[in-house]
Formats: structure tokens, sequence, C-alpha cells
């Protein structure tokens, strides 16, 4: 009801109106709109934002939009790219921004916020790598904001403009200073223009008053970076709020070293790396010029109860740390004699030249139980320990009794422990309660974690503490018989994972074996799994790597009686339908789904044992035509039935063989059929190769071509790109650690601009290049947002790729190096040198290295074989994870000379590197260096 009292028609609060003002070009059909926390601006409900409209400026196209909201107003803010129906497209990356008014604005005053669209590389800086470690020094700045007294001051044409610039990269006592052409702005002389005061956040503020002058002055913030402010014009704004994105200089590059916590060798070690030993590492890392240690991933892997569990990309827990890296001698102060006398024989037992997986962990294990019955109650009822329970046991307590029931079953396959096969909460509550027999048991997962967790803070508190980023690993899957499948069984479908399609990585056709993700299920609750697991990296590493991150965008998936990757899909894909097939005038579908086995295939194959196969695995439906018998139709029962059927000893010799050619005769498919819904189809990879595709007739194979084609390599593109942008975001706003992605591999077209527009930084490796014409990448012309280094632990080092095939090094010496010369036939420091300082020199932010590369450098760690220092054989499924470093990282600390030569390499390149602290750096702000937005020192 209209009020008819004293007081109608009167605002009850004065009220202003915003303008804001972005340059930005969309494509068709594209626009931009603003949501923020206050209802003017959407509450957040992206569909409920406030419109902006474009408008062309000369050669500039700005999007602008007005809202009227009371004079006090503050609000949090972002913008966004939708389509026509305000779905959203993409939004800006950084901050939220935050809108504080200028003071003094009056009723009916236009207050103009002119925006940069914040660039997902710029926000890069905001992460806790830089603003926490390497720039951190910034928070000890005053936080000041400069106000002007504006009620009584103003004269009618003058115009307040409020300076805010980005700059999380500045050094200890720097600050800025905006200088331009009108008084107010020093006339271009730096010690008179207006200085900026840090108000946190990396964000840098000051108001002025700019008053009429002769002409219209532009003010020239830089390199394309200028404000254009008509003074005399009658409809200016009255405020000015000019946001101005990030400061501009030299791109920021940074260095670092990879190598896995199991292969650091030191003189304290049992035979495998240890989280302690990072502390050495940061130190080494710190003399070489580097701000940056990576890491493979760190969680338990005991799986399998043997060297299997080597491999760390297959986790028992997402959460729970590995006791392989525990120091047993950091357990206690007070360790019995007997116990310190045992802890040095097995030092000595276990310095061997590779990781004994199976002995350290065992002996880890045994000597930490010693000193755990000797202290428990003392460490268990502490504070310390408290608060880490507290705060650990959603994944703790799980952890804990998953431990204890597959030792207890003598295996961690959950499906087979009976009435605990199923997990809930009940279940665990009666596994963990005190008083039963094995309470001490549980309690000693606890203790180990405990102790794991502390010593890893402090090697990641000393890292922070020396201005080196601890970089971590993010494996795609999980163990499929794991603490999380268990607890979690409706995020993962049982079937199997791989990377892609065999022939893309894997010539064997072997698979990882990971249950594949049940990304509908997983969002029910925002991805509170993965953020979980984000959030835990968090507490150890201010960056990480996403392993195979094109499984963000898709999977290949198996089912799960597969044992090779040739019988998969693509999940999520679009798969082809039985109308369009029937469009396209195939029909046939059993023909070209099922097996496609003839008389002449089997003597072709088995020659005259063809028989011996035809009678024990297939039957004849009609004359000459083969169908498998039910007990062997797929691999995993034709693996079983090899080795169990009673006639297996006709074939014992051949087993190997006689295993190819019927898997052979079982992928003889042109399609697969859907086992979720019969009417749906996906093209077997490399289908051209069977004979079934041979004994088609052309307007079939023509078809079947186009269509494989299609699925592969340009249907699926929106598909994948729309489901990356479902889960990655959800990833990278769960902790603010800088991300990497390993993008290695044939890449569909969608993925990297999906990783710019999220500003994930991507992987180049030199010998992989992700040209198709191109057999050597050209580290000169990487794009900034990459990791440029010239191996990784996938592969071979420097070293052994260089002496292990002659063509190939001839190529790279005449093509890379740019000589006609013959090249040495060793590796020899300076071919490492050359190969090195191409990395360090190139434009990438991160140049980072393996270990065993950087030691190349020196002659005197290059007796050991370079084929003994690779990490990882992709091409053999049960590699062996083993790799030690053959020198100490004390004896490497000794050795000056290849730091100096690797901390030269950082500083001739103009990368940054660790410096020593600024002495005095409260007392020399005031005598403040100039950075000025002009781009001038």
């Amino acid at each position: 009801m209209a009020s008819s009292g004293p007081t109608s028609g009167k605002k009850s609060l004065n009220t202003v109106t915003l303008l804001f003002k972005l340059p930005y070009y969309t494509q068709w059909g594209q626009s931009l709109l603003i949501a923020g926390s206050e209802p003017a601006l959407g509450s957040w409900n992206v569909k409920q934002g406030l419109s902006l409209s474009p408008v062309h400026q000369d050669n500039e196209l700005f999007w602008c939009g007005t809202v009227s909201v009371a004079a006090g107003f503050t609000s949090e803010y972002k913008y966004y790219v939708v389509d026509d129906n305000k779905n959203v497209l993409r939004w800006e990356a950084g901050e939220k921004r935050k809108l504080v008014l200028p003071e003094g604005v009056q009723d009916g005053d236009l207050i103009e916020i002119r925006d940069w669209w914040q660039d997902a590389s710029e926000a890069l800086f905001l992460r806790s790598s830089f603003k926490n470690v390497i720039f951190n020094d910034t928070e000890g700045v005053k936080k000041e904001l400069q106000s002007v007294s504006l009620n009584k001051s103003l004269d009618a044409e003058d115009i307040v403009v409020q300076f805010v610039i980005s700059c999380p990269r500045l050094v200890p006592g720097s600050t800025v200073v905006v200088i331009g052409s009108n008084p107010q702005l020093g006339r271009w002389q730096a010690q008179d223009g207006l200085k900026l005061s840090y108000v946190g956040d990396s964000l840098w503020k000051a108001n002025c008053v700019l008053r009429n002058q002769a002409g219209n002055p532009s003010l020239e913030l830089g390199p394309n970076r200028e404000a254009n402010i008509d003074l005399s014009s009658p409809k200016q704004s009255r405020y000015v709020v000019l946001s101005d994105g990030a400061l501009r200089d030299a791109p920021w590059r940074g260095a670092g070293v990879a190598v896995p916590v199991f292969s650091i060798r030191s003189d304290e070690d049992l035979g495998v790396g240890e989280f302690l030993d990072l502390k050495l590492l940061v130190d080494w890392a710190v003399n070489s010029g580097f701000h940056l240690v990576q890491l493979l991933p760190i969680n338990d892997t005991s799986v399998h109860g043997m060297w299997w569990d080597s491999y760390p990309y297959s986790s028992l827990s997402v959460f729970a740390l590995h006791p392989l890296y525990l120091r047993v001698q950091a357990l206690s102060d007070a360790i019995p004699a007997d116990v310190k006398e045992e802890i040095q024989q097995a030092k000595k037992r276990l310095d061997k030249k590779d990781v004994d997986y199976e002995a350290s962990l065992s002996t880890k294990l045994s000597i930490a139980r010693k000193i755990f019955n000797l202290e428990k109650d003392k460490v268990l009822n502490s504070s310390s320990f408290k608060q880490f329970l507290s705060e650990n046991e959603e994944w703790l307590k799980p952890y804990a009794a998953f431990c204890f029931l597959r030792d207890f079953f003598e295996t961690a396959d959950h499906s087979q422990w009976g009435r605990f096969s199923q997990f809930s909460k009940e279940k665990l509550e009666k596994i963990i309660s005190e008083g039963t027999l094995h309470h001490d048991v549980i309690r000693f997962h606890y203790y180990v974690q405990y102790h794991l967790y502390m010593q890893l803070s402090e090697a990641a508190a000393y890292a922070r503490k020396k201005k080196v980023i601890l970089k971590g690993d993010l494996p795609i899957g999980v163990d499929r018989n794991s603490v999380d499948t268990w607890v979690y069984p409706t995020l993962f479908r049982m079937n199997t994972a791989t990377g892609a399609p065999p022939d893309y990585f894997d010539k064997n056709g072997q698979n990882w074996g990971f249950p594949t993700y049940n990304w509908e299920e997983m969002s029910k609750d925002n991805y509170g799994w993965w953020r979980a697991r984000l959030t835990q990296m968090a507490k150890y590493f201010t960056a990480y790597r996403i392993d195979h991150i094109l499984g963000f965008f898709r999977i290949w998936e198996l089912p799960d009686h597969a044992a090779t990757g040739l019988v998969g899909k693509f999940r999520p894909s679009i798969p082809l339908s039985q109308e369009e097939l029937l469009s396209e005038g195939l029909w046939d579908f059993d023909r070209m789904s099922r097996p496609y086995i003839r008389q002449e295939i089997l003597e072709e194959k088995f020659g005259s044992f063809w028989t011996v196969i035809a009678a024990n695995f297939l039957n004849e439906y009609q004359k000459q035509c083969y169908e498998f018998k039910e007990d062997c139709n797929t691999e995993k029962k034709i693996i079983a039935k090899l080795k169990t059927s009673p006639e297996k000893s006709l074939w014992l010799e051949k087993e190997d063989n006689i295993r190819r050619g019927l898997f052979d005769l079982l992928q003889n498919t042109v399609l697969i059929r859907d086992q979720e819904d019969p009417t749906k189809f996906y093209p077997r990879f490399n289908l051209e190769d069977t004979s079934n595709f041979r004994d088609l007739d052309e307007h079939s194979k023509n078809v079947l071509r186009r269509l494989y084609y299609d699925y592969y390599f340009a249907r699926q593109e929106n598909l994948w790109r729309k489901n990356a942008l479902k889960t990655l975001p959800v990833l990278l706003n769960s902790s603010d650690m800088l991300a990497c992605g390993e993008d290695l591999g044939l890449i569909p077209s969608c993925v990297h601009p999906v990783m710019q527009e999220l500003g994930l930084i991507g992987l180049r490796i030199q010998r992989m290049p992700s040209e198709p014409n191109l057999e050597f990448g050209i580290p000169s012309q990487y794009g900034y947002m990459t990791v440029c280094a010239p191996s990784c632990h996938d592969c071979s080092t420097l070293r052994a790729w260089w002496e292990e095939d002659e063509g190939r090094r001839n190529r790279f010496y005449k093509t890379v190096v740019g000589s006609d010369e013959e090249p040495p036939s060793r590796c020899t420091p300076e071919v490492v040198h050359f190969i090195v300082q191409q990395h360090f020199d190139a434009p990438p932010m991160w140049a980072i290295f393996p270990l065993q590369d950087l030691l190349a450098l020196k002659d005197k760690y290059t007796t050991r074989p370079a084929p003994e220092e690779t990490i990882n054989d992709p091409t053999n499924p049960k590699h062996y994870w083993r790799f030690r470093v053959h020198v100490t990282l004390e004896s490497l600390l000794e050795d000056k000379d290849i730091q100096a030569t690797i901390k030269d390499l950082v500083t001739s390149s103009g990368r940054s590197f660790p410096g020593k602290k600024v002495e005095g750096a409260d007392e020399s702000r005031e005598k403040l260096s100039k950075v000025q937005l002009n781009g001038k020192a």
C-alpha cells in the first residue's frame, strides 16, 4: 500500500548510480553480465545478475551497465560471459572483486567503474605458491588506504579518480606511483606522482582529485594503459574507480627440480627417501637458484603387500600418507639403546643401489611398532594428537579400519570381506571402538599417520620459509581396492579406466586398472570428495600437478571383463545411434558388433591347430561361422580358461600365442554395442585393421571411416569442453595452490583453450612435441603458460635418451644444435649444458628439471649407467619404481661447483631465484623505490 503520510515521496536513503565499463571482445551470441554478493547484482545468481550492453568507443568495444544503489553500497562481484539464455560460458579468473565506493559520494552522483577482465595468467600470482611463498613479504606491508576529504573541497568541475592496481610480485621496499601529465599526477615526474597505498590482497589504491586544465588530458599509464577523462563534459561521471588490472612488467619466470621422495638418498634414511630429507633438498634447491621442488604422489599405496605397491599412482587412500616415508628416528626423543642399534643396522642393510620397497617398509613399520608400544599413551593423549585426530577423523578412521581388515583377511579386495564388504558408519564404529582386542592395531595406524603429518608439515614449513614451492602430484585414479571405493562406492564405476586408446600411449594395449568416476554422482554434493582431496593436499603443498588432465575432459573406459585397451569407449561421449546408422544404410548390427570369426580366419591365425581352438573355445552357429562359448566370451574368461581348462596341456607351450590369437578374434568387430543401451554403438578403435572391416562392402566401409573420424576427432569436442568446465573449476577453487596439468599425448582441440581459460599451466617435453610435423620441440617457441623440461619421470633421462639411438641423436644435433659435425656418442656435460640452457632461456613460466638431468652437468655424477636412472618404464605395467639417486644430499650440498653451475644458468636466463632476506625491510619502505604504472623504474 502506498504511503500518504507527510514523508511520502521522500527517499529514505541517498542513492547513487553505478556505471560499470569493461573492454572485452565476445563472439556472436555471447554477452557479459555481472553477478555479485548483493541483491542489486543478483546475489551470485548469474541469471539475475546485471546484464551489460555493448558500446563501441573509437575502435574498442566496451560492455556497459548501470544500476542504482544506496550511497554506502559495498559488494563482491565478478564478470561472466553468457549465451542468449544466460548460461555461463566462462568467467574471469582471480579473487572476487570488492567494490567500496569512494568517500563523499552524494545523492544522485554517478560513479563510473572501469575494470579490466581478470586474466587467468595474472590471477596465478594470487595463488599460495607466490602469495605465501615467493612474494610473501608483501603481507608485511602496512595496510593503509589513502583517502581524500571530499565533502567541501570539490568544485563543480572536479572529478575524483580512484586508482586501483594489483601488484602481487612487488619486492620488499617497493611502492606504486601513478604519474601523468596532470599536475595532480606529477607532470610525469616520479617524485611528484600520486603514491598508492597497500590495502591487502596485493591491491594498491589511491584517490586523486583531477581539476579541469586547458585541453583534455590523457593519463598514459604504460603500454595500452590510458584513461581518457573529459573533464569539461557536463555528462562526465563525478567519480571514476579505475581498476587497471595487474602491474605490467616482464613476465616472471622461475625454475625447479623434480625428484620422487623415494629416490632421495641421505645419511639418515633407511633405504628410501623420507619426508624430513626434503629439508636438505630444499637447501640444495635454494643454493642452486631454484624456487620449486616437484614430487611424485606420496599417498599410501599398500594394496598388495609387495613391491607392486611401489607404483605411486595407485592410491590405497587419497588422504593417507605413505608409511614408507616415515623417519623412525624422529618418532621419539627417548628411543631405547637396543632400538637405536636396530636402526643403525637397518641403515647399513638397506643402503642399496635401488630401493628395496618391501624390506624398507616392513623394517620401518616393525621399528615404529616398538616405539609405539613404549609411548602410545603419551602421544595419543597429547593435545597435538587429539587436534590431528579431530581434524582428520573423516578419512583417518576408515583408513585405519581398512588397513586392519586388509591384514586380517589378507587381501585389500573388500568384496572378499564378508559382512564388512559393504561399508557403513555403524560397522566402522564397531571396528575402531575401544575395548576390542585389535584396538591397538587401529591406534597404531593413527600414530603413524600423525607422525607422517608432523614430519611432512615440518618439511613444508621449512620450504615456505626458504621461499621454495613444494609441488605435489594429483593422480587421476585410485586403486579399485582402496579405502575410497569401499567408503564411497557410488562415486566410482567399477569399469576400468585408461588414458586413451592403446595406440595413443601404450603399444602393448595394457591399461591402468583404475575404476572410472561417476561424475554425475559426484556432482550431487558439488564434488565434495575432490574438494576434500585438494584441501588435504594444500596442507603440505602450494602447487600441484594434475596427472593426465585429459581425464577431466574424457577417459577411455573399458568394461570390467576387458584385459586390454582395444574394446573401450570414451566416457563421456556421444555414441552412434541405431537411427543414425540406419540413415547411413548400415543395418546388419550383429554382423558389425559381434566377433567376426570364419573358418579361413581360424586357419590363417592358428594353422593346423585351428581345430583344437574351435573345439575348446568356439561354437559353429552356421557353416564355417563361429562364436565364442559362454565360458570364454570375454578377455578375462579366456585368460582364466587357458590356465584352468582340463585341456590346457594341449597348448601349454603356446599359451601366450594362443591368448593373443583368441584376443584378436574377440576384438574382430567394427562396432561396440553399449552395455547399458543396446541401440547405441561406438566405433572400435583402429577398426580398419580388422578382417571384419575388410570383408564389408565399399559403401559400409566409407560410411564407417567417416563415422570413425567424426567420433574420435570431431563430435565430442564441445561435450568434453563442457565436462571439463564442470569439474576442473571445482578443483581449482578448492584451494589456492598453483595448478599445472600434464597434457602430453594426442590432445583434443578443446583442451588447450580450456586450460588457458582456467589458468592451468601445461607441460612441454622436448622429445614429445605437440606439433605433428616436429620430431623435437623448440623451447624458444613454447608459450608462457607452460612448464618446460628435457625429460620427466615417465621417460628415459636426458643421458639415456641421447645415448640409446644414434640416428635420432644425429638428427637432433643437426636440426636443434645446428651442427653438421658428428655428435658425441656419449652425453657429455657440454651436451647437457646446451639442452638445459635451451630450457632455462625459454619463455615458459617454469623450467623444471629431473635431478638426474641436472647432475649430468658434471662428469663426476655420470658413472652410473644411464638406463639405470629411469624412474618409470610406461611399457611395463609391472614396473618396479625403485630408482635411488646414487649420491647423498649431504654430499651434493658440499659440492659448491655444481650448485654454482646451475645457479649461473638460472641467473643468466633471467629467471627468479630465492634471494637473501632484505635487511631492514621495514626501514627501507620509508625510502620507497618507485614502481610506476608506465613501466619505468
